[in-house]
């Protein structure tokens, strides 16, 4: 297993103990009030946990640079402290750290510092919104003596090397695609002088380091954007950098304009590893040995594995999923690969945040970011099946009981465990994961089923006793010294003539018995759930006839924003329709009749009906606790329904646990 994945490689003069890199990601914990201290836990944790090479988020080599008032400055004296206390961190537990220089160019945002954005024309920015000011000469020279700054700073500060971005449509790509650059001198006109500012960069970054610190440059080995550069040009450049003297190339994939899907979920795993492979195909071909980075949808050290052994690339990078479990390396070396706590590709606590100021975290994992507040989970042994806890509850002192096992009580339920509290697990249904049960089973969500494997094997190694197939009554709970209730929500009510009408289904049961749905099919709802619903039944059967409902709001509205635009497309291209501002008047036996936004009568078609309009709280269980009165918390869409996701129900169960842990070491516990 991983034969080639731990086998230790270089990077330049950086001797590396395997071959997969923990991947740039911005945490909007660069620039807070902490002095670096959350920042350099959270590279610590990971470095601990076997990560080797890490890559920081980008650090603005100046201020018309930055992508957002959180992005490090460099050049500045206020950013290194933090900047130092990571690397000194990380070199503690054993691991190397590499600073991403970064310039968003016309990615970057004027509100941010009233600078407006310099790029190399100015071209309009679907991302930030403006239009950027072309650079001139004088402008040109000193960006370039930023970025060598910028290493040398990073040197100076304790990196063991630097990584220039250029890639993901962000400056230096900026200047080599003909879409952004639209010069006629000696920075632009052809694909040769497109080319002469991010070697410029890299010759005055080598010039500032040295030839024994590694230079790593991000380099775009696909922009996904019609009429930009091609393939060929592209691999010029890859070999071009390699001839200049970078010590790898990391090749990225894709613009933030682009509107062809990179990271999302519906993404296959390692689709673009074979752009890397063209890239070092160029370079192999050139004459060049320089290694080359693949990354992109790789949630796995066997993905990795798998991506090495094809030719791929020489080292493989993964971001997100060292967000969603920091010891995957360690775990995935130890053979425990039960118990890695998988990277689901949901983007909803990380991609989502990180063009905002909120910390990233991680939906899966939400101690990410704030590993300073919450203690981590300790990695037990896998259990055998004979020392699997015992499925008879026995309640008492000090114990506590966790009512449901979606994603709230699943958290909850490790976090008390963690914490040395005796926890029984109660689940109603057969199987743990609640509504991720659902979700595992819509295209491109298979990997919320992992999420489920992984409690399945933690909770038994903690010392949960895990109640499948267990209702759970208010006397049954009357013994424990607290008891948390994460039952989760039920469909919402929807009050429309004939919605009880024998083809009318709630979404559970359309997604548990998919084979009672019709070809033609009417989804009350626009939400989250609705499109998930309309997307597995699309592809379950392509001839099936599609529409979604909305009376208000837009399709979809919940989903992230990174990931909303892509879903939406794949069911505009199954030939799903989408209706909002309607007004439903009744269900009929031929389908459901509305009025559109004008007022007009339509019958939408429909052998079967499906409400999918949204959730309640079900949290009948918390009345007879208070009754019993027995000390209780609710938790996830048990407390509130409104807004809810997963994020929500994860951090939900992580607070509560916490809390509730410190509550039964101290003082008596009170039911709220």
């Amino acid at each position: 297993m991983s034969e080639r994945a731990f086998t230790p490689t270089r990077v330049g003069t950086l001797e590396l103990k395997h071959r997969i890199v923990m991947g740039s990601m911005h945490l909007n914990l660069e620039r807070t009030d902490d002095g670096g201290a959350a920042l350099a836990q959270f590279y610590r944790e990971r470095a601990l946990g076997g990560a080797d090479l890490i890559i920081t988020g980008g650090a603005a080599v100046n201020r018309e640079g930055s992508g957002g008032r959180t992005f490090a400055l460099l050049n500045e004296p206020e950013s290194a402290p933090a900047l130092t206390r990571a690397a000194a961190a990380v070199h503690e537990a054993g691991g190397h750290l590499a600073l991403q220089l970064f310039h968003a160019g016309r990615y970057a945002f004027e509100a941010t510092f009233g600078l407006r954005p310099l790029a190399p024309s100015a071209v309009y920015s679907r991302f930030s919104r403006c239009e950027p000011e072309a650079m001139d000469e004088e402008q040109i020279r000193r960006t370039i003596a930023d970025f060598a700054s910028g290493a040398r700073r990073a040197k100076e500060l304790g990196f063991d090397a630097v990584e220039i971005m250029a890639s993901e449509g962000y400056l230096i790509n900026q200047f080599v695609s003909p879409l952004t650059n639209l010069r006629d001198d000696a920075w632009g006109g052809d694909a040769g002088r497109r080319r002469r500012f991010p070697l410029a960069v890299l010759a005055a970054v080598r010039e500032a380091v040295g030839r024994e610190f590694p230079v790593i440059v991000r380099t775009s080995g696909t922009d996904l954007m019609d009429g930009s550069s091609t393939d060929r040009e592209l691999d010029d450049l890859a070999v071009a950098l390699a001839a200049g003297g970078a010590d790898a190339l990391n090749v990225g994939v894709g613009w933030h304009e682009s509107t062809v899907p990179t990271v999302q979920a519906l993404v296959p795993h390692g689709h673009w590893l074979s752009v890397a492979r063209r890239v070092r195909t160029a370079i192999r071909a050139a004459g060049f040995e320089t290694p080359v980075i693949g990354s992109n949808r790789v949630n796995s050290v066997a993905l990795a594995e798998e991506a090495l052994a094809r030719g791929d690339a020489d080292l493989v990078a993964m971001a997100r999923p060292f967000l969603a479990d920091p010891r995957i390396i360690e775990t995935s070396r130890a053979g425990l690969l039960p118990l890695v706590n998988t990277c689901i590709g949901c983007n909803e606590a990380c991609l989502d945040r990180s063009f905002g100021d909120e910390p990233v975290s991680c939906l899966v994992n939400p101690r990410a970011g704030r590993e300073l507040a919450y203690p981590p989970i300790p990695l037990p042994a896998l259990p055998r099946s004979e020392e699997a806890p015992s499925q008879a509850p026995v309640s008492g002192p000090g114990q506590a009981a966790v009512v449901g096992a979606g994603p709230a009580g699943l958290q909850a339920a490790a976090t008390l465990a963690a914490a040395g509290v005796r926890v029984d697990l109660y689940e109603a249904a057969d199987a743990i994961g609640g509504q991720f049960q659902l979700a595992g089973r819509v295209p491109g969500k298979s990997d919320f089923l992992e999420t489920i494997r992984y409690f399945e094997n933690l909770l038994p190694g903690l010392g949960v006793r895990v109640l499948t197939g267990t209702p759970a009554t208010p006397a049954d709970l009357a013994g424990y010294s607290h008891v948390v209730v994460a039952t989760g929500v039920v469909p919402r009510r929807v009050r429309i003539p004939g919605a009880e009408l024998g083809h009318v289904l709630d979404y559970r049961e359309a997604f548990t018995a998919p084979a009672r749905v019709g070809r033609r099919v009417a989804i009350v709802g626009g939400g989250g759930i609705a499109v998930d619903l309309a997307h597995l039944l699309a592809e379950a059967d392509p001839g099936r006839e599609i529409a979604i409902m909305r009376r208000s709001g837009r399709i979809g509205a919940g989903i992230g924003p990174s990931t909303r635009w892509a879903v939406l497309a794949e069911l505009r291209a199954a030939g799903v329709r989408t209706l909002t501002g309607v007004g439903y008047r009744r269900i009929t036996a031929d389908g459901v009749e509305i009025t559109d936004p004008d007022g007009a009568l339509e019958l939408v078609p429909g052998d079967t009906v499906i409400l999918a309009a949204g959730q309640e709280p079900h949290a009948s269980l918390a009345e007879g606790l208070a009754l019993e009165g027995v000390p209780y918390t609710v938790i996830g869409g048990a407390r509130d329904a409104s807004g809810l996701n997963a994020v929500r129900a994860f951090d939900d169960g992580l607070r509560a646990g916490t809390a509730i842990a410190a509550l039964l070491a101290g003082a008596p516990a009170a039911a709220h």
